[in-house]
Order: structure tokens, then sequence, then C-alpha cells
């Protein structure tokens, strides 16, 4: 018999559960579930695509010495168009408890990355009431949308890695996560190695799924559009475990206490915030709210507010380094 999840429902349901409200809510959800009902778009050639150095993989463009003070960005920079707009679109999931999580009581998508937008918000307009737009994305889609200019910038657990920065750029490292392990707690598994040749979830297109098949003696990669087919698919018994970030499994594992982590970490994830390569201002501008952020302490209390109370979440954020 499969186990329900907590607070955790499929987004098709959630949509059907609010759709004809008519509430202040109906807007932020129709917002998160247009991406998932959109073709991923195919990205124009540009010409600043070029081979990538990965020597420093994690290191992204220097702040500049002075962040523009709020409404008053640059003239001919991508912040001053975002300025004129009126909003900041941004690219986040909807399906990751405490990261970016669509919430069925209130129809708003809410959590740690969610807060980083709205900081990214804030230092463009200066208040972010009103200046933000969040799009729910499919992993497939995130690097697609932004080189497509469907999203100004990507927040959204991705992981930075050599050949994704051959296709964006992305901001100095936000939190560090690592690739673990979820099985349910009546599997007789205790590390990657006991699930050899049996099916391993993943969300499609992700880089779990690389590791995975990198493996000695690895699992079959099964991949799923979202993080949260892949739970259904492990409770319902059709995947023999999860295999993704720790901080995306730490949310499963809170709303199903019949899971559990096993084994080490596969692989360290990093994630950054994703922006086309087009607009190299901004990554610098991206950076410098970054870097306030973890300045003034900003960083550590939404860490403490939305992954503070997630026992193995990570409370280390790596120092910001810089290439260029």
């Amino acid at each position: 018999m499969s186990r329900p999840i907590r607070h955790l429902l499929p987004l098709a349901l959630v949509a059907l559960a609010v759709a004809g409200c008519g509430t202040s809510s109906n807007h932020s959800m129709r917002l998160a579930l247009a991406a998932l009902e959109t073709p991923t778009p195919t990205p124009a050639a540009s010409a600043a695509s070029k081979p990538v150095s990965c020597k420093n993989l994690t290191a992204s463009l220097r702040p500049p010495a002075t962040i523009p003070v709020p409404s008053t960005m640059p003239q001919g920079s991508f912040m001053r168009a975002i300025q004129r707009r009126g909003y900041l679109i941004a690219g986040v999931s909807a399906g990751a408890l405490d990261l970016g999580y669509l919430n069925p009581a209130t129809g708003q998508i809410e959590g740690f990355e969610i807060e980083l937008v709205r900081e990214l918000a804030r230092a463009i307009f200066g208040n972010p009431t009103g200046h933000y737009r969040l799009l729910a994305l499919s992993v497939p889609q995130r690097i697609p949308f932004v080189n497509a200019g469907k999203v100004d910038i990507v927040v959204d657990a991705v992981t930075i890695t050599c050949a994704r920065k051959q296709q964006v750029d992305f901001s100095t490292v936000y939190y560090d996560a690592h690739q673990r392990v979820l099985v349910l707690s009546s599997s007789h598994a205790t590390s990657v190695r006991d699930l050899a040749g049996q099916p391993v979830c993943a969300a499609a297109g992700s880089s779990s799924i690389d590791v995975m098949k990198k493996l000695p003696d690895p699992p079959k990669p099964v991949g799923l559009p979202l993080g949260a087919d892949c739970m259904a698919a492990l409770q319902q018994g059709t995947v023999a475990a999860i295999s993704t970030d720790d901080s995306i499994l730490l949310g499963f594992k809170a709303q199903d206490p019949n899971t559990r982590l096993i084994g080490r970490s596969l692989a360290d994830v990093p994630y950054g915030m994703a922006i086309s390569k087009a607009h190299p201002e901004f990554v610098r501008f991206v950076n410098g709210v970054l870097a306030n952020l973890r300045a003034d302490g900003t960083w550590r209390r939404l860490y403490d507010k939305w992954l503070g109370h997630i026992r193995g979440s990570n409370p280390r954020l790596p120092p910001a380094r810089y290439d260029g």
C-alpha cells in the first residue's frame, strides 16, 4: 500500500483545488503552473556562447565596486530593463519543501530560494512587494527558459556543472548540498551499492542522473518530470529509491517519516543562480547582492527561518569565489 505524502500534493491536483476560487492566490497559482504546460523553448544561438574553462567550477564574475541604489539601475543595463518592466521574473521550483514549495493552503510558492528572489527584487526596486513574478519550471526547462528570455534568472537548486557553464552564467554559490539516496524505511539497502541494477529515480535532465550513471555497479536511473513524481513512485514501489540533492530529500523525509537516507554523499552539489550569458552586468549585480546578504547576516537569517530546523541541512555557506 502506498503511503501518503503529508503536505505534498501533485501540482495538477492543487490547480484543480483552487480553480475558480477568485482569490488573490489564483494569479500566483497560474504563474506557478504555467511553465508546466509550456513547451521547453529552443534557445537562440548566442555570440556569447563560447567554451568556458571549468578549472574553477564555482567561481563567478566579481561584483561591482558599488551596488546601484534601488530604483536607479544604470542606463543600458539589464537591471534597468527589469526596472522599466516593473518586476523581476524568476524561474523556481514549486515542489521542494522549504526551498521553493507551492503551499496548497495559500496557493503561494514559498521557501528559502523564494526569499532570495525577494532580496534581488528589493535590491532593484527598494520594496520587493509586487515587483517579482515566479514561474515554476521543470528541470529540462530551466536553462532554455533563461536563454530564451522567458525568465530573467533561475533560482531553483541548479547545480553548477561544467556542461551547464557552457550554456549559462552562474552566480556565486548560495547553498552547498550533496547528492544522497532516500529509501523507504522497510528497505534493506544501506548504501547505493545495494541498489545496483535497481530503478532509482531523479528528476529528468538533472545532474543526479549523470552522477548515478558514472557509479561503479550503478543503479538503473529513472528520470521523471518532477521530484514529487519520484516520491510518489517510491511510495508506490515502482522505484527502489530516489537519489538527488539532500536538501530536497530532507524535505521529502520530513513529509513522509516512513523514509530514510542511506549511505554517504555521492557528489557535491553547489547551487548557483542561472543567468543568460548575454547579461554579465546582471551576474555581477546578483553577486553583489549575495555578497551583501552574506555580510549583513541576511543569508543566515533566511537559512535559520527555512532550513535551520531540518536535521542534516548544511549551515555553512561557502566563501564567494571570483574569476573575472
